[in-house]
Protein backbone atom coordinates (compact mmCIF):
# COMPACT_ATOMS: atom_id res chain seq x y z
CA UNK A 1 0.00 0.00 0.00
CA UNK A 2 1.10 3.47 -0.80
CA UNK A 3 2.65 5.25 2.03
CA UNK A 4 0.02 8.37 1.44
CA UNK A 5 -2.98 6.29 1.56
CA UNK A 6 -1.70 4.35 4.87
CA UNK A 7 -1.91 7.68 6.30
CA UNK A 8 -4.80 8.51 4.82
CA UNK A 9 -6.73 5.80 5.90
CA UNK A 10 -5.04 5.82 9.36
CA UNK A 11 -6.40 9.52 9.84
CA UNK A 12 -9.71 8.08 8.84
CA UNK A 13 -10.63 5.54 11.45
CA UNK A 14 -9.28 7.31 14.55
CA UNK A 15 -12.26 7.05 16.63
CA UNK A 16 -12.06 10.36 18.34
CA UNK A 17 -10.63 13.56 18.33
CA UNK A 18 -7.31 12.32 20.85
CA UNK A 19 -7.03 9.55 18.66
CA UNK A 20 -6.78 11.84 15.40
CA UNK A 21 -4.30 14.13 17.45
CA UNK A 22 -1.84 10.85 18.10
CA UNK A 23 -2.93 9.59 14.47
CA UNK A 24 -1.82 12.46 12.71
CA UNK A 25 1.81 13.02 14.85
CA UNK A 26 2.69 9.28 14.60
CA UNK A 27 1.66 9.27 10.68
CA UNK A 28 3.20 12.58 10.34
CA UNK A 29 6.44 11.20 11.92
CA UNK A 30 6.17 8.02 9.82
CA UNK A 31 5.66 10.16 6.49
CA UNK A 32 9.09 12.23 6.95
CA UNK A 33 11.19 9.55 5.46
CA UNK A 34 12.90 8.27 8.76
CA UNK A 35 11.40 7.33 12.30
CA UNK A 36 12.40 9.67 14.77
CA UNK A 37 13.78 7.89 17.64
CA UNK A 38 11.40 7.58 20.85
CA UNK A 39 10.65 10.88 22.81
CA UNK A 40 11.43 13.14 19.95
CA UNK A 41 8.40 15.86 18.82
CA UNK A 42 7.66 15.84 15.74
CA UNK A 43 9.02 19.45 14.26
CA UNK A 44 7.04 21.66 13.77
CA UNK A 45 7.71 24.74 10.96
CA UNK A 46 8.53 28.25 12.05
CA UNK A 47 6.07 29.80 9.84
CA UNK A 48 7.80 33.15 10.58
CA UNK A 49 5.59 35.62 9.82
CA UNK A 50 4.49 39.20 10.90
CA UNK A 51 0.97 40.26 10.22
CA UNK A 52 0.74 37.94 7.55
CA UNK A 53 3.95 39.35 5.56
CA UNK A 54 6.57 36.88 4.54
CA UNK A 55 9.88 38.01 6.29
CA UNK A 56 13.20 38.26 4.26
CA UNK A 57 16.20 39.26 6.72
CA UNK A 58 19.52 40.84 4.92
CA UNK A 59 22.43 40.52 7.04
CA UNK A 60 25.61 42.40 6.00
CA UNK A 61 29.15 43.96 7.29
CA UNK A 62 30.72 46.06 5.63
CA UNK A 63 33.77 44.95 7.40
CA UNK A 64 33.37 41.17 6.89
CA UNK A 65 36.48 40.73 4.77
CA UNK A 66 38.59 43.78 7.13
CA UNK A 67 41.53 45.05 5.15
CA UNK A 68 42.09 42.31 2.62
CA UNK A 69 40.17 39.98 0.27
CA UNK A 70 39.25 36.97 2.92
CA UNK A 71 36.42 36.92 4.73
CA UNK A 72 36.74 36.69 8.83
CA UNK A 73 35.87 33.37 9.84
CA UNK A 74 34.92 35.05 13.49
CA UNK A 75 32.83 38.19 11.80
CA UNK A 76 31.35 35.87 9.35
CA UNK A 77 29.92 33.32 12.58
CA UNK A 78 28.50 36.95 14.11
CA UNK A 79 26.84 37.75 11.05
CA UNK A 80 25.37 34.29 10.64
CA UNK A 81 24.02 34.50 14.15
CA UNK A 82 22.78 38.14 13.75
CA UNK A 83 20.80 36.87 10.77
CA UNK A 84 19.37 33.84 13.00
CA UNK A 85 18.66 35.74 15.87
CA UNK A 86 16.92 38.78 13.49
CA UNK A 87 14.97 36.00 11.52
CA UNK A 88 13.59 34.08 14.71
CA UNK A 89 12.63 37.10 16.79
CA UNK A 90 15.35 35.31 19.85
CA UNK A 91 18.08 36.27 22.36
CA UNK A 92 20.61 33.77 21.30
CA UNK A 93 21.63 31.61 18.02
CA UNK A 94 21.08 28.48 20.04
CA UNK A 95 17.22 29.30 20.29
CA UNK A 96 16.93 30.11 17.00
CA UNK A 97 18.41 26.42 15.66
CA UNK A 98 16.36 24.66 18.02
CA UNK A 99 13.47 26.61 16.65
CA UNK A 100 14.39 24.95 13.57
CA UNK A 101 15.30 21.68 13.71
CA UNK A 102 15.22 18.95 16.75
CA UNK A 103 18.00 15.94 18.19
CA UNK A 104 17.60 13.03 16.70
CA UNK A 105 16.64 14.71 12.74
CA UNK A 106 19.02 14.12 9.92
CA UNK A 107 19.77 17.64 8.58
CA UNK A 108 20.73 17.90 5.09
CA UNK A 109 22.65 21.38 3.63
CA UNK A 110 21.96 21.54 -0.10
CA UNK A 111 24.50 23.63 -1.25
CA UNK A 112 25.44 25.14 -5.19
CA UNK A 113 28.93 23.70 -5.99
CA UNK A 114 28.23 24.36 -9.62
CA UNK A 115 31.03 26.86 -10.11
CA UNK A 116 33.84 25.65 -8.06
CA UNK A 117 35.49 28.07 -5.91
CA UNK A 118 34.39 31.43 -5.97
CA UNK A 119 30.69 31.35 -7.15
CA UNK A 120 29.61 28.40 -4.90
CA UNK A 121 28.13 28.16 -1.35
CA UNK A 122 31.26 29.35 1.23
CA UNK A 123 32.69 26.32 2.80
CA UNK A 124 33.41 28.65 5.48
CA UNK A 125 29.74 29.37 6.11
CA UNK A 126 28.66 25.59 5.82
CA UNK A 127 31.15 24.95 9.12
CA UNK A 128 29.79 27.02 10.37
CA UNK A 129 26.15 25.86 10.16
CA UNK A 130 27.31 22.83 10.95
CA UNK A 131 28.74 23.76 14.39
CA UNK A 132 25.57 25.64 15.27
CA UNK A 133 23.55 22.66 14.25
CA UNK A 134 25.73 20.61 16.15
CA UNK A 135 25.40 22.83 19.09
CA UNK A 136 21.83 22.51 18.80
CA UNK A 137 21.89 18.48 18.87
CA UNK A 138 22.38 17.78 15.63
CA UNK A 139 24.13 14.58 15.22
CA UNK A 140 24.00 13.73 11.76
CA UNK A 141 24.97 16.34 8.63
CA UNK A 142 24.32 15.67 4.93
CA UNK A 143 26.11 18.02 2.90
CA UNK A 144 25.09 17.64 -0.77
CA UNK A 145 24.76 18.46 -4.07
CA UNK A 146 24.30 17.00 -7.86
CA UNK A 147 28.27 15.45 -8.47
CA UNK A 148 30.76 14.66 -5.87
CA UNK A 149 33.10 16.39 -8.06
CA UNK A 150 31.18 19.55 -7.90
CA UNK A 151 31.45 19.52 -3.90
CA UNK A 152 34.97 19.30 -4.31
CA UNK A 153 35.68 21.68 -6.74
CA UNK A 154 33.97 24.27 -4.12
CA UNK A 155 36.41 23.53 -1.49
CA UNK A 156 34.73 20.35 0.18
CA UNK A 157 36.93 17.54 1.63
CA UNK A 158 34.74 14.70 0.57
CA UNK A 159 37.61 11.95 2.27
CA UNK A 160 37.82 13.99 5.47
CA UNK A 161 36.46 12.57 8.53
CA UNK A 162 34.63 14.92 10.70
CA UNK A 163 32.29 13.38 13.35
CA UNK A 164 28.56 13.74 12.75
CA UNK A 165 29.45 15.25 8.72
CA UNK A 166 28.97 13.33 5.58
CA UNK A 167 29.51 14.47 2.27
CA UNK A 168 26.85 13.04 -0.53
CA UNK A 169 26.95 13.87 -4.24
CA UNK A 170 23.43 12.62 -6.19
CA UNK A 171 25.82 10.54 -8.75
CA UNK A 172 26.87 8.54 -5.45
CA UNK A 173 23.41 8.54 -3.44
CA UNK A 174 21.56 7.37 -6.89
CA UNK A 175 17.81 8.95 -7.57
CA UNK A 176 14.12 7.30 -7.10
CA UNK A 177 13.14 5.19 -10.18
CA UNK A 178 9.43 6.55 -10.09
CA UNK A 179 9.08 9.68 -11.41
CA UNK A 180 7.77 12.61 -9.25
CA UNK A 181 5.00 14.72 -11.14
CA UNK A 182 3.83 18.18 -11.26
CA UNK A 183 3.00 20.35 -14.03
CA UNK A 184 5.61 20.41 -16.52
CA UNK A 185 8.14 18.72 -14.12
CA UNK A 186 8.46 14.98 -14.15
CA UNK A 187 12.16 13.88 -12.48
CA UNK A 188 13.47 11.41 -10.61
CA UNK A 189 14.42 12.61 -7.47
CA UNK A 190 17.93 12.55 -5.39
CA UNK A 191 17.66 9.64 -2.68
CA UNK A 192 19.82 11.76 -0.29
CA UNK A 193 16.65 13.84 0.05
CA UNK A 194 13.91 11.45 -0.02
CA UNK A 195 15.53 8.61 2.04
CA UNK A 196 18.10 10.14 4.24
CA UNK A 197 17.09 13.76 5.42
CA UNK A 198 14.55 14.47 7.83
CA UNK A 199 14.75 18.73 7.23
CA UNK A 200 16.99 20.76 4.46
CA UNK A 201 18.35 24.11 5.10
CA UNK A 202 18.68 25.53 1.20
CA UNK A 203 21.94 27.06 0.94
CA UNK A 204 22.13 29.30 -2.65
CA UNK A 205 24.31 32.04 -3.67
CA UNK A 206 22.83 35.32 -4.27
CA UNK A 207 24.22 35.03 -8.28
CA UNK A 208 22.67 36.02 -11.78
CA UNK A 209 21.85 32.90 -14.34
CA UNK A 210 22.59 33.50 -17.93
CA UNK A 211 19.41 31.90 -18.87
CA UNK A 212 17.00 31.85 -15.90
CA UNK A 213 17.50 35.52 -14.74
CA UNK A 214 18.84 34.41 -10.89
CA UNK A 215 19.73 31.81 -9.25
CA UNK A 216 18.96 31.55 -5.55
CA UNK A 217 16.28 29.81 -3.52
CA UNK A 218 13.90 28.10 -5.93
CA UNK A 219 16.93 27.60 -8.60
CA UNK A 220 18.79 25.79 -6.19
CA UNK A 221 16.10 22.76 -6.28
CA UNK A 222 17.65 21.57 -9.85
CA UNK A 223 20.16 20.11 -7.55
CA UNK A 224 17.66 17.43 -6.30
CA UNK A 225 16.58 16.57 -9.47
CA UNK A 226 18.37 13.84 -12.38
CA UNK A 227 17.80 16.66 -15.77
CA UNK A 228 17.86 20.09 -15.02
CA UNK A 229 18.67 20.36 -17.99
CA UNK A 230 15.50 20.08 -19.34
CA UNK A 231 13.71 22.91 -17.59
CA UNK A 232 15.82 25.77 -18.86
CA UNK A 233 13.37 27.20 -22.01
CA UNK A 234 11.47 30.01 -21.87
CA UNK A 235 13.70 31.56 -18.56
CA UNK A 236 12.45 28.60 -16.27
CA UNK A 237 8.89 29.14 -16.57
CA UNK A 238 7.30 27.43 -15.15
CA UNK A 239 9.68 24.70 -14.62
CA UNK A 240 11.51 26.09 -11.55
CA UNK A 241 8.23 26.92 -9.59
CA UNK A 242 7.16 23.43 -10.94
CA UNK A 243 10.22 21.42 -9.47
CA UNK A 244 9.88 23.01 -6.50
CA UNK A 245 6.22 21.46 -6.15
CA UNK A 246 7.40 18.18 -6.08
CA UNK A 247 6.51 16.72 -2.49
CA UNK A 248 10.26 16.17 -1.19
CA UNK A 249 11.49 19.44 -1.87
CA UNK A 250 8.41 21.55 -1.06
CA UNK A 251 7.72 19.18 2.22
CA UNK A 252 11.68 18.84 3.69
CA UNK A 253 13.03 22.49 2.99
CA UNK A 254 12.81 23.99 6.46
CA UNK A 255 14.68 27.24 5.97
CA UNK A 256 16.76 29.29 3.08
CA UNK A 257 20.52 30.91 4.27
CA UNK A 258 21.22 32.64 0.40
CA UNK A 259 25.64 32.97 0.44
CA UNK A 260 25.78 36.94 -0.65
CA UNK A 261 29.78 36.96 0.90
CA UNK A 262 30.79 37.25 -2.87
CA UNK A 263 27.52 38.10 -5.43
CA UNK A 264 27.48 38.31 -8.76
CA UNK A 265 25.46 40.30 -11.23
CA UNK A 266 26.04 39.54 -14.07
CA UNK A 267 27.62 35.78 -16.13
CA UNK A 268 26.33 33.33 -13.68
CA UNK A 269 26.18 30.57 -13.19
CA UNK A 270 29.61 30.04 -13.50
CA UNK A 271 32.08 32.20 -11.80
CA UNK A 272 32.90 35.54 -13.68
CA UNK A 273 35.55 37.81 -11.59
CA UNK A 274 35.10 40.54 -13.67
CA UNK A 275 31.13 40.48 -12.52
CA UNK A 276 31.27 39.65 -8.48
CA UNK A 277 30.96 41.93 -6.06
CA UNK A 278 31.44 41.60 -1.90
CA UNK A 279 27.88 41.82 -1.10
CA UNK A 280 29.25 41.29 2.27
CA UNK A 281 25.81 39.47 3.39
CA UNK A 282 23.53 36.70 4.20
CA UNK A 283 19.55 36.35 3.08
CA UNK A 284 17.65 34.52 5.59
CA UNK A 285 13.69 33.75 4.64
CA UNK A 286 11.73 30.23 5.26
CA UNK A 287 9.35 31.51 1.85
CA UNK A 288 11.49 31.00 -0.76
CA UNK A 289 9.56 33.26 -3.09
CA UNK A 290 10.37 36.24 -1.27
CA UNK A 291 14.16 35.57 -0.85
CA UNK A 292 13.89 35.47 -4.33
CA UNK A 293 12.12 38.30 -5.54
CA UNK A 294 14.18 40.51 -3.19
CA UNK A 295 17.62 38.83 -4.09
CA UNK A 296 16.43 39.58 -7.70
CA UNK A 297 16.24 43.15 -6.80
CA UNK A 298 19.50 43.52 -5.30
CA UNK A 299 21.21 41.59 -8.22
CA UNK A 300 19.30 44.47 -10.43
CA UNK A 301 20.19 47.24 -7.81
CA UNK A 302 23.96 46.58 -8.58
CA UNK A 303 23.19 45.94 -12.15
CA UNK A 304 21.75 49.60 -12.26
CA UNK A 305 24.91 51.11 -9.93
CA UNK A 306 26.92 49.60 -13.09
CA UNK A 307 25.10 51.27 -15.97
CA UNK A 308 24.15 47.75 -17.11
CA UNK A 309 20.90 46.96 -18.53
CA UNK A 310 18.06 45.18 -16.51
CA UNK A 311 17.17 41.59 -17.18
CA UNK A 312 13.96 41.88 -18.27
CA UNK A 313 15.38 44.28 -21.07
CA UNK A 314 17.98 41.29 -22.20
CA UNK A 315 15.43 39.39 -22.10
CA UNK A 316 15.69 37.16 -18.94
CA UNK A 317 13.58 38.45 -16.19
CA UNK A 318 12.90 35.80 -14.06
CA UNK A 319 9.34 35.37 -14.20
CA UNK A 320 9.21 32.08 -12.73
CA UNK A 321 9.12 33.75 -9.56
CA UNK A 322 5.98 35.04 -10.06
CA UNK A 323 4.49 31.74 -11.32
CA UNK A 324 6.07 30.28 -7.92
CA UNK A 325 3.13 33.15 -6.32
CA UNK A 326 0.32 32.23 -8.17
CA UNK A 327 -2.65 30.80 -7.02
CA UNK A 328 -1.68 27.30 -8.87
CA UNK A 329 1.58 27.16 -6.90
CA UNK A 330 1.65 29.14 -3.52
CA UNK A 331 5.00 28.60 -2.73
CA UNK A 332 5.44 32.13 -1.30
CA UNK A 333 4.87 35.71 -2.12
CA UNK A 334 6.37 38.13 -4.62
CA UNK A 335 4.02 41.31 -3.69
CA UNK A 336 6.39 43.97 -1.63
CA UNK A 337 3.35 44.76 0.45
CA UNK A 338 3.20 40.89 1.92
CA UNK A 339 7.01 41.10 2.34
CA UNK A 340 8.63 41.87 5.65
CA UNK A 341 11.95 42.81 4.00
CA UNK A 342 14.35 43.41 7.51
CA UNK A 343 18.01 44.61 7.10
CA UNK A 344 20.43 44.12 10.20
Amino acid sequence: MPRHKEFVDRIAHAPNRRGFLRTLAAAAATLGGRRLSAGVPVPVPLNVKTQGKSRVVIARDAGLRGSGSSVDSGRLVKLLDRAMQSFCGCDSPLEAWTRLVRPGEVVGLKVNCLAGRGASTSVQLVELISERLQQAGIKDIVIWDRLNSDLESAGFRLGSKQRGIRYIGNDSAGYEEQLSIYGSAGSLVSKTLTRTCDAVINLPVLKDHGIAGVTLALKNAFGAIHNPNKYHLSVGDPYIADVNMLPPIRQKTRLTICDGTTAQYEGGPSYMPQWSWPFNGLLVAQDPVALDFVGWKLIEDERARRGMKSLEALGRKPSYIATAADARHRLGSNDPSLIERMEV
